[in-house]
This record gives structure tokens, sequence and C-alpha cells, in this order.
């Protein structure tokens, strides 16, 4: 009787413990985002399909550096930052003084494993990054390396439209 007890007390607990474990609860599934490029290469724009430049930007974005003012309607591009597996640089649109679009103009894509992580955790940043209109963003599991740059570059393109 002694050992039953003991028995159904342990398992009780172990039960209680179990069931009162929170696990991770972050709102961003990888696996409902629909890849947007799914043939790009290294150097590829996903989100258009079209090659990336070297980092440069239009003119309206060095005449407004230049200025120190506030930001002007234009495309920014951001440093190319490097990372473990190659490196990741983001491209912004503002419009009215608010990022309308996030696109990554460069990110690893060597082989089959670079192109799975990032063509999932991609769409999901540069969504993040126009819905924070900063680039205090949720990293994606899975995909430290690309985070990691995508959110450097996305400052630095951030910093140069004077946002």
């Amino acid at each position: 009787m002694r050992r039953i007890t003991t028995w159904l007390l342990s398992t009780l607990s172990a039960l209680v413990l179990l069931l009162s474990y929170h696990t991770s609860t972050s709102s961003t599934s990888a696996a409902t985002v629909v890849a947007d490029g799914a043939g790009a290469a290294n150097g590829t724009d996903l989100a258009s399909g079209g090659t990336s430049g070297s980092s440069s930007s239009d003119s309206s974005s060095s005449s407004d550096s230049a200025s120190g003012s506030t930001a002007s309607d234009g495309t920014y591009t951001g440093d190319a930052v490097d990372t473990r597996y190659g490196p990741v640089q983001v491209e912004i649109t503002v419009q009215d003084g608010k990022i309308t679009k996030s696109v990554v103009t460069q990110v690893p894509w060597s082989d089959r494993r670079d192109q799975e992580i990032n063509s999932a955790a991609v769409p999901v940043l540069n969504e993040e990054a126009v819905q924070a209109q900063s680039s205090e963003i949720d990293m994606v599991s899975g995909a430290t390396f690309t985070s990691e740059g995508y959110i450097q570059s996305l400052q630095s393109a951030i910093d140069e439209a004077n946002l």
C-alpha cells in the first residue's frame, strides 16, 4: 500500500510539472510563410528577381544624407554585413517618412540548406521590418546568422534614410 501511494504521488507530481511547463510562444511561424525567392542566387534581389548592384542608393538619399535633414522618399541600401555563411544586405523604400518596403539584395544562397533557411526567413524579416518601422525586430529561429546580418544592414539603411 505504501509503495502504491508513493508511486501515485510521484506520477502525479511529474504530470503537474510536465503540464505546467511553458514553451516559447513566438507569434511568427516560418512554416506559414510563402517564400518569394525560391530560385534566387547570392547577390540577387529576392523580392523582384533582379540583380543588385553595389551598396548604392538613389540620388535623393545621397543629397539627403549630406544635409542631415529628415528622411525623404527614396530607396536606401544598407551596408553588406558579412556573416558566417556569406553577406547579407537590405534595401528599404521610404515614402512619407515610413518604410513601405524592405527587400534583401544579398543573402547566402550557395547550397540547398542556405536556400531552405533563407527562403523561409527572408520574407518574415522583410514583413517585420515594415511593421516595426525600425530594426528592433525578432530574429527568425533557425536563421540566426541571417537575422543578425539582416538587422545590422537594416539599421544601416535606416541610418542612411535618417529615420
